[in-house]
Order: structure tokens, then sequence, then C-alpha cells
């Protein structure tokens, strides 16, 4: 066993010394403090303020559906958004805790074998992976995972926290034995699977309670439609719809509590709340725990990265910028490492707060930054009146986030494209929702690279010239010549498309087929290969040599540079004589003629 000894000041002159030494990567926020103004930091406070007000109820919600209590999403959102802000490579680009993390977080953390003690340390590994696809200008790559993964899995993780919060909605509860020997009811405790969950509600759904219900749904009604009422009235306007939620719905349960109304659950009764900052800890690493949380570590890496890439492509869209994708990542790896020591979940970029900076006036990363010191200052403050909120009220606002997540409209848009990205979709979104995230994206990977690589193998044709060279196309010509009369006892044979691995097997296959007469001469027309693997290269050396032990002659025409190159380091022309490869087929086929005529 091993334990991880250093003190967060440690962490952090190890991340700014190395980002000293990555040329070219600088927190953005160096560039925006050249020339900072007072009219610009005002625009920055009053978004900040704004969007730490949004960020108070999304935070509470993630916390508590992740697993965990809501202190901890309130902390993820301070740490983890004032390092993403400060270290950040985007202008606007708020961090914290966001919905995509919910199903991976609450597996852990219910895990027997894992709990809280897991979660910090897959999170702590996810920020040393995105640190270090950072470090090594990995960015751009998050950005090839094919789309309808990316959907597949977002929708199947919408479903899955909608699913979560059913049981705070309608107000199931369980039968429970208290320390006294006394029945008392509970709130449901539901499996952790998907099935299992509907299975649990639908044996519960006598314990249904009305007044929970009203609240959820009266709850989901505010958040919809209050910020199209409020639109234009100053000053309220600017609140959002999940704030006034959770305000009216708090006030509706207080009265209705002093009219007698009971069995609607507020945070209070299910967590106490501590307003303040937890001590640093550093948790223990096992070799063992290292192995087994390395893949959920991977993909709470790949998902942060994901989404915090693509909540900055948006916001550089919205307000014409261009952020650096590689410091982002170390910026999130840093945060992501930092936040745990405090306790905190696994963060990310998160559109929807992104998107209300912006539209609150958000100019620099000073708004981030204010917007943590206001969750700050509402977590030291303000957090023991957090307990009165209803639990249906935060389901509300996780349904509504859920739904924004969900992404139907993509789906149903995507349902018209080729089978190959419907399949692709589908597996990653059923297994998603029935497994979880780490399977999902692995399979998804790997169904997409199987169906990619058929697409290319596709691509790629192999034909045989037997008799007349089509001298439409004279790329791969010498001489002007009225007729390319291939000989009697020569075949000629057009690769167009990349030689790789998928299509070597298919060249052989056509030559097996070809006939029972063997040529003397065969000709390999390779004009149209883009590249060659060293599978396509294994394949023509085994082809080369079969062929001399039959005694053929295999001559190679218009090979490109690139291709030229490859074989030349793999030593493949050690196989061959310099006269058997020819830059155009009119050469080639005089060099045939040559070796028929002995």
């Amino acid at each position: 066993m091993f334990n991880v000894q250093y003190s967060m000041f440690n962490l952090l002159y190890f991340c700014t010394t190395k980002r000293r030494n990555m040329k070219g990567l600088t927190p953005r926020i160096i560039d925006c403090m050249k020339g900072y103004s007072r009219e610009t930091f005002m625009k920055d406070l009053m978004a900040g303020i704004i969007v730490g007000i949004v960020a108070l109820p999304l935070a509470i919600a993630f916390g508590i559906a992740s697993g965990v209590t809501p202190e901890k999403g309130i902390i993820t959102a301070i740490v983890a958004g004032f390092l993403i802000s400060l270290l950040g490579g985007t202008k606007v680009q708020i961090g914290g805790p966001t919905g995509a993390f919910i199903v991976i977080i609450y597996g852990i953390v219910n895990n027997p074998e894992y709990g809280l003690q897991g979660l910090l340390i897959a999170t702590i590994l996810a920020g040393i992976i995105l640190i270090a696809l950072g470090a090594f200008r990995l960015g751009v790559v998050i950005k090839f995972i094919p789309y309808p993964i990316i959907i597949g899995f977002t929708a199947g993780i919408a479903l899955t926290i909608f699913t979560t919060q059913i049981s705070d909605i309608l107000g199931l509860t369980q039968t429970a034995i208290s320390t006294t020997g006394e029945a008392i009811r509970i709130p449901l405790k539901t499996p952790g699977d998907f099935v299992g969950k509907w299975i649990s509600y639908a044996e519960n759904i006598g314990t249904f309670n009305l007044w929970n219900f009203i609240v959820a749904i009266g709850s989901l009604l505010v958040i919809i439609f209050s910020p199209k009422a409020l639109k234009k009235v100053p000053g309220l306007g600017k609140i959002p719809g999940s704030l006034w939620g959770i305000l009216i719905g708090t006030i509706a349960v207080l009265i209705m509590k002093q009219y007698g109304i009971e069995g609607i659950d507020t945070i209070g009764d299910r967590f106490h709340i501590q307003a303040q900052l937890p001590k640093m800890v550093v948790p223990s690493i096992t070799f063992e725990l290292f192995q087994q949380l390395m893949p959920v570590a991977f993909t709470i890496a790949i998902l942060g990265a994901i989404e915090s890439l693509l909540s900055a492509t948006v916001a550089d869209g919205v307000i014409s910028d261009k952020h650096d994708s590689n410091m982002e990542l170390i910026a999130q790896g840093v945060a992501n490492m930092v936040t745990p020591l405090f306790g905190g979940i696994p963060a990310t970029g998160a559109i929807a707060r992104t998107m209300t900076n912006i539209n609150n006036g958000g100019k620099t990363p000073v708004a981030g930054i204010i917007h943590a010191v206001v969750l700050l200052a509402i977590l030291l403050l303000l957090m023991p009146y957090a307990e009165y909120i209803p639990m249906a009220s935060l389901a509300a606002v996780l349904v509504i986030v859920a739904y924004n997540m969900s992404g139907w409209r993509t789906i149903r848009g995507l349902l018209k494209n080729p089978k190959s990205d419907v399949i692709v979709l589908c597996v990653t979104f059923f297994l998603t929702v029935v497994f979880d995230l780490t399977i999902a994206i692995e399979v998804g990977l790997i169904l997409a690279c199987a169906l990619f690589m058929k697409r290319i193998m596709e691509t790629t044709e192999i034909s045989v010239i037997k008799d007349e060279i089509d001298l439409g196309d004279a790329s791969d010509m010498a001489v002007n010549e009225e007729h390319l009369i291939i000989p009697k006892g020569c075949a000629v044979y057009e690769i167009n498309g990349p030689y790789f691995f998928g299509i070597a097997n298919k060249f052989d296959d056509l030559m097996a087929n070809i006939g029972h007469e063997k040529p003397k001469v065969r000709i390999i027309r390779m004009r149209k290969v883009p590249f060659i693997d060293s599978t396509g290269i294994h394949n023509l050396q085994n082809l080369i040599e079969m062929n001399h032990e039959e005694g053929i002659h295999v001559i190679l025409s218009g090979v490109n540079p690139k291709v030229h190159s490859q074989l030349q380091k793999a030593c493949f022309y050690d196989l061959m004589e310099s006269d058997h490869i020819c830059p155009h087929i009119d050469v080639a086929l005089q060099k045939a003629r040559e070796f028929l005529e002995k």
C-alpha cells in the first residue's frame, strides 16, 4: 500500500510549474487581464452573481442525485468552478458538477467495495488523465469521438437521471424498523440498476403521496413558465426558472406543513448541511484500487473532456472566439485533482451555466471566479435555510436537466442517417441505460471503429484490367500513346483506395478466383493508393514471395511518394529488383513485354 502524500500547495505548484514548461499553454485569464477595465469588471461581476445564484440549486440537486450530500455538490461548484476559470483555455466557461456524472458517481458511491473513498480516488485519477491529454496536445482527438456515441450516452444518462427522480416525484416510501422496534415509513430505497428501479416503483406505487406529487408538478410548471412570464419584469426576468421553482416550492411546503399536511420530505429530513468548507483530506490509494478504478477514471476523464470541450465550442460560436482545448483539459484535470481533496465530486464545463454567463454579460474568466465566490458566501451564510427545500422541487429541477440533456430532436434527425450511425446510437443508448456508462463508451467506440473500417473497405476497389488501359486518365502515363494494349500472359490489377488491413485479404481472394490460367507477369497499379499500413505491406510481401516461387514476375506501377517512402522504411524493396518498380503504367507494360519475350 502506498499513500499519496502531498499538500494542495505542492499540487498547484507542480501544475503551474509544468504549465510554464509547456510552450503555448497559457490560461486565458492572462490574456484577458491585458487592458482589463472597470466597465468589463462590472459586467463580469453582474454575470458572476447571477451565475452563482443559478448554480446553487443545480449543485445541490446534482450532489443529492449522485448519492452524496448537498454541500459536496456546492463545494465542487466552488473549488472546481474557481480553478477551471482561473486556469482554463476559454473566456466564459463555467465549471462545476453536471448531470452527466450522476450515473457514474452514484454507481461508485453505492458500491460497497469503493464508496466515497473510491469516488475520490477515481476523480483524482481522472484529473491526472485530463492533464496528460492536455499536456500531450490531445485535446483535438476528443473531437473525433463519433457524434452518435455522444448523443447515445447523453440521452441514456438523461433517461437514467429521470428514472432516479420518480421516487421523489411520487413521494414513494417503504416500511422500516426503527431502533425501538417500531415500524416507520422512510423514503424508498431502490436498486442501482435501471430495470430494478422501475420494478421497485411498481411494487411500492401504493405509497403514492398526492401532495408530494402536486409540489413536484407545481415546481416543474414554475420552472418552465416563470422565465417567459417574468421576461419583461425589471430585475426578475434574469432569475432562472429553477430558482423560482425551488423558492415557490419551499414556501408552498412550509405553508402546507402549517396546515398539518405531512409526508413531503425536505433536504433537512434526509441530510444535515454543514455550512463550512471541509478540511483537506488526501485519500489512501492501494494498487488494487488503482487497477479496479482506472476504467472508471478513464470514463470520467473522457466524459469530462467531451462535455467541457463541447461547452467551449458552443460558447465560441456565440461570442465569436476560439478556445484552447489543451489548456482547457489541463484546467479540468487540475480541478478534478484538487476538488476531491475537499470531498468534492467530478466536475466539468457546464453548458447551461456557461450560456447563462454569456447571456448576462460575462466577458472574461473573472465572471467564473466571482460565481465561485458567490457560492462560497452562500455556503457559509445561507446554507441552513437550504434544509427547507423540498425534495420534490429538486426532482423537478433534475427532470428539466434530463429533458435538456435528452436531445430528442437531435435523435430524431439522426434516425434518418445511415443505418450504421443509428446502430451505434441505439447500442450506446441501450448499454448506458441497462448497464453502465463505462461499458457503453467502450462498446460504442469499438462498434463505431468497426463500422468505420467497413465503410473504408467499401470505398477501396480492386479491379482486373484484361485487354486495354483506359486512356481517359493519363495520371499514370509517361507518354501519349493511342493504345495501351495489355500483352497476353500479363494481368493488370488496379487498387483504388487505401491499402490497409481491412482489404488486404480482399486482394488475395481476387487473385485466387481470377481463373486457372496464371499469368507470367502481374502488374499492380497503385497510382490511387493514398496510404498503406503494415498489414498491407505484409500482404504485398507474401504476394511477391508466392509469385516468385511460381516463377511469376510482379511489377509495381505508379506508387506515390508517400507510399513509396513507407515501403522503403519496411525494407519491402529488398524482395524486388529495381526494374520491377515502374513510375508509369506504359513503362510497366513495356517491362512486362520484355519479360514475356524471354
